[in-house]
């Protein structure tokens, strides 16, 4: 196991586009979808479109092949392949939902990839219905962020939580990667030592260039998911090693190692799809 923590987000990120609207024009109800949206926050709406689809014989078997289809590119699988294969603990922060997340990586074969999954309630009811609520149940407390987090989700909350967590235990490196408005407050809470991959031209990178010196992480952009894989590929190598460099230093007592002994050193995998 290595030393780095890799946090996706999940919509525009893993998957190439937002699985609510995906699942929502597939099936044909953007109409309603559209109507209902200015009247209540966006987990009662998707919780709402649910039970419409309940109702007009859609099954939740119907509701999975959809989500099979969703669109994704062909180089984030062999990205997250790599990753795990280098030891590095992937996971995931989303303001999708559950149902929708599991659905979608069981049908990839990458669920067992990931140690731990955040993201909205998603479950089937014991009527046999999808259900979805909000992470933060906003209508009995508001999570208090100032940053543009949605009501139902802080994500930076979530970081904190992972970092106390898994720092007691190690002094790990975090890697942290997604594009929307609700990853900025994350991005905001790591240290000079981590990387942040915010999207480039997506919310995310726009709220980030306003004034990049509030965030402490180096920044490397990404476009589409093959510059991904690369990047997530050269920041792995990074700290790889960095950690080997301690290790030799302190192993050796040695101040400096040549540039033979760096270019010996293991190289990112890449695990073709």
């Amino acid at each position: 196991m290595s030393n780095i923590v890799i946090v996706f987000d999940f919509d525009k990120t893993i998957i190439d586009c937002d699985s609510d609207n995906w699942l929502i024009e597939e099936l044909g109800f953007t109409d309603l979808f559209n109507q209902l949206l200015p009247t209540m926050p966006w987990n009662s709406v998707m919780d709402k479109m649910m039970m419409e689809f309940h109702s007009h014989g859609i099954t939740n078997e119907d509701i999975e092949k959809v989500l099979h289809r969703i669109p994704i590119h062909h180089r984030i699988i062999p990205a997250i392949k790599s990753a795990y294969a280098l030891g590095c603990d992937l996971r995931i922060v989303s303001d999708a939902n559950m149902f929708y997340i599991e659905t979608i990586l069981k049908h990839l074969g990458i669920k067992e990839y990931f140690s731990e999954i955040n993201s909205n309630p998603g479950y089937v009811n014991q009527e046999g219905r999808v259900r979805i609520s909000p992470y933060h149940d906003f209508n009995k407390n508001s999570h208090g962020c100032t940053n543009p987090c949605p009501p139902n989700m802080c994500k930076g909350l979530i970081i904190d939580r992972i970092q106390n967590t898994v720092c007691e235990v190690d002094n790990k490196r975090f890697i942290y990667l997604g594009d929307g408005a609700g990853d900025y407050c994350p991005i905001l809470r790591f240290r000079e030592r981590d990387f942040v991959m915010p999207r480039r031209n997506f919310p995310v990178w726009d709220l980030i260039c306003k004034d990049s010196s509030l965030v402490k992480a180096e920044i490397h952009g990404w476009s589409d998911g093959e510059e991904l894989e690369q990047v997530l590929m050269k920041l792995i190598n990074i700290i790889i090693m960095e950690e080997h460099v301690q290790f030799t230093a302190c192993d050796c007592k040695l101040q400096t190692l040549s540039t033979s002994v760096l270019e010996s050193f293991p190289k990112a995998l890449r695990v073709q799809p």
